[in-house]
């Protein structure tokens, strides 16, 4: 195993103070490895990639570190080395994906990248000079993969990245899940056992706010985590 790159300890997050969405969650992933977080509907993916994006501030942790250090998730030390594209996203809808992927680039203080190959790999040609207000739900959610795959940030979290992708983006997007961790840390959340199966190094079983079960890279099997969700019908 890598050195770890983020380590959360006891972590709770609630919407409202007598209901935890996630309760004593901890998690650690490794430097350069892809992570999977699988659940049923409501066990708290998405509620944790947007704690961890700073965009959910009703929460508490014993233990945040990155990198062996200390932080906060809205450290402005950490947060150019992190980025989400979530399962539904509504910003920036008077961009075009080009605008959309320089204002990224700039903010990041990165050197835009050719994104050729990308977009070809997800079928994107037709559409850079189109708002993102006018796209399909699909073409959106290429613009934010685009993006995150030509950013390479040390930390990529995905939240349900298959939703909304014709089958031949779907194939090139498990290829590049599985190929990042040459560049760094990526974790998605899925309820796709397919995607999980398919490219991760480990697998979390999240279920009611907590990690229940964790599968290594050998251990990584459809039944083996059917059966850790207790209902194989909802996968």
């Amino acid at each position: 195993m890598n050195p770890s790159l983020l380590t959360i300890n006891q972590l709770n997050a609630w919407y409202y103070s007598d209901k935890k969405v996630l309760s004593n969650f901890s998690i650690d992933l490794a430097a350069h490895e892809t992570a999977g977080l699988i659940g049923l509907n409501g066990a708290g993916k998405t509620t944790f990639l947007k704690v961890l994006s700073g965009l959910h501030a009703a929460f508490r942790a014993e233990e945040i570190r990155f990198a062996g250090r200390p932080i906060t998730f809205r450290d402005r030390n950490f947060k150019p080395r992190r980025y989400t594209v979530f399962a539904e996203d509504s910003s920036f809808q008077y961009f075009t994906f080009w605008e959309y992927l320089a204002y990224v680039f700039s903010a990041y203080g990165k050197k835009l990248p050719d994104v050729s190959e990308l977009i070809r790999g997800f079928h994107f040609e037709n559409y850079g000079d189109v708002l993102l207000k006018d796209l399909s739900m699909g073409n959106r959610k290429k613009v934010f993969l685009i993006t995150a795959f030509a950013l390479k940030p040390e930390l990529l979290l995905l939240d349900e990245p298959v939703n909304g992708l014709d089958f031949q983006s779907t194939e090139y997007l498990y290829a590049q899940i599985a190929g990042y961790k040459q560049y760094g840390t990526l974790l998605f959340s899925s309820h796709i056992l397919e995607s999980i199966t398919l490219t991760s190094d480990r697998v979390f079983v999240l279920e009611h706010g907590q990690i229940r079960q964790t599968f290594e890279s050998g251990q990584i099997d459809a039944a083996n985590i059917r059966e850790a969700l207790h209902d194989e019908n909802d996968i």
